[in-house]
């Protein structure tokens, strides 16, 4: 069997719904469900007619999402907190704001001067 298609066939082993939801998780009536967001990919090289070359590759990347809570025959969907992405995007509006506020000030600051 070739490394590409081993590579294939264990794409298929990893990257699958169960991957997404984990096993559930019961204490005292309460049943929880992590679930995660899955992506993954491969890539395969290939060979000449001497039989030289090779390669592959893969790669996944799982980011948890959130559990289901099952309690009293009611669900309820509880979102993961990320916290780095909410930092991360408050410095972005930051900056933006920053950048934005002195174009506005050197644009003012022009039309100031050309009045002069």
């Amino acid at each position: 069997m070739s490394e590409g298609i081993r590579l294939v066939d264990r794409l298929r082993e990893v990257a699958t719904v169960r991957r997404s939801f984990g096993e559930p998780i019961r204490h005292d009536g309460t049943v929880v469900i992590p679930v995660a967001s899955v992506a993954g990919g491969g890539g395969a090289g290939s060979g000449d007619s001497e039989g030289e070359g090779g390669g592959g590759g893969f790669g996944l990347n799982v980011v948890p999402s959130g559990v289901f809570v099952v309690r009293d025959g009611k669900v309820r969907w509880q979102p993961a907190v990320d916290i780095n992405r909410i930092v991360l995007g408050g410095q972005i509006v930051a900056i933006t704001a920053l950048l934005t506020i002195r174009s506005l000030l050197r644009h003012r600051r022009h039309q100031i001067m050309a009045r002069h």
